[in-house]
């Protein structure tokens, strides 16, 4: 049995994965951070699977700011392969925290593949990568040639580590994969990034809990793809005979904006009586266009996304009416 250690396995892409995973027969251990609160809530349902595929998902505290943590993690877990996708992910929150998210995003990363070089292991390493790397960008489409100019701190410390990826591929021999993962979104996705906030805003508007959503630049135009489709990506990646960074996305663009109509049209939600723009939730630096050419990972792993952008919206939208239906009738409404 293949054994698959998972750096933020409570995270969108984290839950899909170890879904992933489970389903292909490994065992999976993934690492979590202590905290007062659980924090486990888009795993919990693997526990509850009939088919006690609970008992091959294990759970370890750790941190990626903590190397000596991360060295007994994967003493004890011994995986054959590594995904290191925690991270402080978002882009806008990264300004207010730049040091803490250079520490966690860029750090975090040389400390695994330190800590991997040094147990010995044969493990192969799966790195996070993103399409913020591209950030003003100089060609569109972008691909794996194209040069990065990160505009965020979020960006600057993903070029870290995906350097650093590189480098430990180069000077070690290890397999270490980048995946530049354009936008990927679901369900899952955290409240606080603007796909989710507009979906779960169209729910909580429809069912009377809400009134106004209040969202920044509308014209970014990113490429949005689902999260399920792209995990399986990551875990071609890591099958194929020689390690490489590969672009992952849908070769679509759309603005936020088209997100925002789609969703609210779904739910049956008037965005001009409901949408305001608020200048706190503009970017000191914007990135307006990410459009990714993902023909190498078609070309060499065989990948390519199964979910549309509409049904990415339904999808999402279908979710958040229901959970804001449940939201009305636990307060009685």
């Amino acid at each position: 049995m293949k054994r698959a250690l998972i750096t933020g396995v409570t995270g969108q892409d984290g839950s899909y994965l170890a879904e992933l995973l489970l389903s292909k027969g490994y065992e999976v251990h993934g690492v979590i951070r202590r905290s007062s609160s659980f924090n486990t809530g888009r795993i919990d349902h693997i526990y509850a699977d009939p088919h006690d595929a609970g008992r091959r998902l294990v759970l370890h505290y750790g941190d990626l700011s903590d190397a000596s943590g991360l060295q007994s993690i994967l003493e004890e877990a011994r995986p054959d392969e590594v995904y290191n996708l925690g991270a402080q992910s978002h882009v806008r929150v990264s300004f207010d925290t730049p040091e803490y998210t250079g520490e966690v995003t860029g750090l975090g990363a040389v400390r695994l593949l330190e800590a991997v070089r040094r147990s010995r292991l044969p493990a192969k390493v799966y790195q996070a990568s993103s399409s913020e790397l591209y950030g003003k960008v100089v060609e569109t489409p972008q691909r794996e040639t194209t040069p990065f100019h990160p505009r965020s701190p979020y960006a600057c410390a993903k070029a870290y580590a995906y350097y650093i990826g590189q480098n430990y591929r180069e000077a070690y021999g290890m397999f270490v994969c980048n995946g530049i993962l354009f936008n990927h979104e679901s369900p899952r996705r955290g409240e606080t990034f603007v796909t989710r906030k507009i979906t779960r805003a169209a729910g909580r508007i429809k069912h009377g809990l809400q009134d106004k959503l209040y969202l920044g630049n509308l014209d970014a135009k990113r490429d949005w793809g689902h999260a399920r489709d792209y995990v399986e990506a990551m875990w071609l990646m890591m099958q194929a005979s020689t390690a490489d960074d590969y672009v992952v996305g849908t070769g679509e663009t759309h603005a936020v904006k088209e997100f925002l109509d789609l969703a609210f049209e779904l739910a049956g939600v008037d965005v001009t009586e409901h949408v305001a723009i608020d200048a706190k939730y503009f970017r000191p630096a914007e990135v307006d266009l990410l459009l990714a050419d993902p023909s190498k990972a078609k070309a060499a792993l065989g990948w390519s996304p199964k979910t549309s952008f509409r049904a990415l919206v339904e999808e999402m939208v279908e979710h958040d009416l229901e959970l804001a239906a449940r939201e009305k009738r636990a307060r009685g409404g």
